[in-house]
């Protein structure tokens, strides 16, 4: 197999929600499985985790919204990656997402939604193979 760099993966908290427990679980699995993990931290605006994903040349990017606003940050935030010439940083998001909005959110282009009880096991093996044929 050959040796890959990690996966870099951004991880943020957009908006105004301050619940951090969930992804702070979630990067700390994701590098013990060895991704290159950046948490940009809580009540990010879409133009600044953005601007991070850009600067920190990420693979992915992860959103926390427990906020009830995926709705409206979320198409931002995808938005601005096309805008920025990042369209090919694969986004996830994560939270308390209404099951009704999963296929929505999926339709403008995230790769994929965990909601609250996912297996870290499942995201670790979701991201595995995706971000290995990144580096190819």
């Amino acid at each position: 197999m050959p040796d890959f760099p990690p996966a870099r993966i951004v991880l943020a908290k957009v908006g105004l929600d301050g619940h951090d427990r969930g992804i702070k679980v979630v990067a700390r699995a994701l590098r013990d499985a060895g991704l290159h993990v950046i948490y940009a931290g809580l009540w990010q605006t879409p133009e600044a985790v953005v601007r991070t994903v850009a600067d920190e040349d990420a693979d992915w990017l992860g959103l926390s919204l427990l906020s009830g606003a995926h709705m409206t940050l979320v198409p931002r935030v995808l938005q601005l990656l096309r805008e920025a010439g990042l369209k090919d940083v694969g986004v996830l998001v994560g939270g308390i997402i209404p099951e009704v909005d999963v296929p929505k959110l999926m339709d403008m282009g995230v790769a994929r939604v965990f909601g609250p009880g996912t297996a870290m096991a499942d995201i670790v093996a979701f991201l595995r193979p995706r971000s290995e044929s990144t580096h190819a």
